[in-house]
């Protein structure tokens, strides 16, 4: 892929991919929401509509009035090239995970996105092989929270330009193939998911910037080389920082996100009676398009 603008060597296609990129970003979080009317028949315009926004930001926020259920929302995935879904552990027989706070004392107790507590920065599925890694999402809310859960967004490639014009080598050391190690995953002293090492950046068959992340300091180790704790420090105070490309809103009910498995974090949230958070997540091995 050395011809690719993704290509830490590549100046010229660098420069001239980045001109064109910071043209079109989105002011706002409003400019990427489209109206849908009916999720489960969207129309040419509105699936036009989804596509430039995730042509210029990766992601798109939908809004729809209409009824919606599990097949709708696969359905309307499929309009955009999401069709393979990746059927992690909490899925459902179709592939969907309902993600809510567990009311039993079961596995979902002891992890975080079936919790009410705040989630760090992160890609889905960075945890998963090299092979089956996640490049498409839809996210969409039934019921919000009745205070918090509100999602910061940053589009990976613009991450990526940053640290590209910080210092080309943060690049380098964040595509080495060993930099970011998720150790063995073990349950009553059971392995359920092995060692998984592998680089943060990487150019995918079709020459798109796919990115592999997470924030959390326990279950992670980083190469212990400097250029690589520079990179990650860096990348780190971008996503604590109030830069104008992190976008923050929190999923209404009949609200959705559709988006190449950018950059994104939780904030914790408390639920009512009348108000308990669930939204649907579908995570695909396929990017839009």
């Amino acid at each position: 892929m050395n011809n690719s603008p993704f290509h830490p060597d590549n100046e010229s296609a660098y420069q001239q991919w980045r001109r064109e990129k910071l043209l079109q970003v989105p002011a706002s979080v409003e400019e990427l929401v489209v109206e849908v009317r009916d999720l489960k028949r969207p129309t040419a315009a509105e699936i036009s509509a989804i596509k430039e926004r995730c042509a210029r930001s990766n992601m798109a926020v939908f809004a729809t009035e209409s009824d919606v259920d599990r097949q709708a929302l696969m359905a309307f995935a499929a309009c955009f090239g999401l069709n393979h879904l990746d059927r992690n552990e909490g899925a459902d027989d179709e592939g969907i995970t309902a993600l809510t706070v567990s009311a039993d004392s079961g596995w979902r107790k002891t992890y975080i996105p079936y919790t009410n507590r705040p989630i760090s920065w992160h890609t889905d599925g960075y945890y998963n092989t090299l092979e089956q890694q996640i490049r498409g999402m839809v996210l969409f809310c039934e019921t919000a929270a009745e205070e918090g859960g509100e999602n910061a967004l940053l589009d990976h490639e613009l991450a990526w330009l940053h640290l590209r014009d910080i210092n080309a080598d943060y690049i380098r050391a964040l595509m080495q193939s060993d930099v970011m190690l998720i150790p063995a995953n073990e349950v009553d002293d059971k392995i359920v998911r092995p060692d998984r090492s592998g680089p943060v950046f990487l150019i995918d068959k079709s020459g798109h910037l796919h990115m592999r992340y997470t924030a959390r300091r326990r279950n992670i180790l980083w190469k212990n080389d400097v250029l690589t704790q520079e990179a990650v420090a860096a990348l780190q105070e971008l996503m604590n920082s109030q830069s104008a490309w992190i976008y923050r809103a929190k999923l209404q009910p009949g609200q959705g996100l559709m988006c190449n498995n950018v950059l994104h974090d939780r904030t914790g949230f408390t639920d009512s009676e009348q108000h308990r958070r669930l939204l649907y997540r579908l995570r695909f091995y396929d990017r839009m398009n």
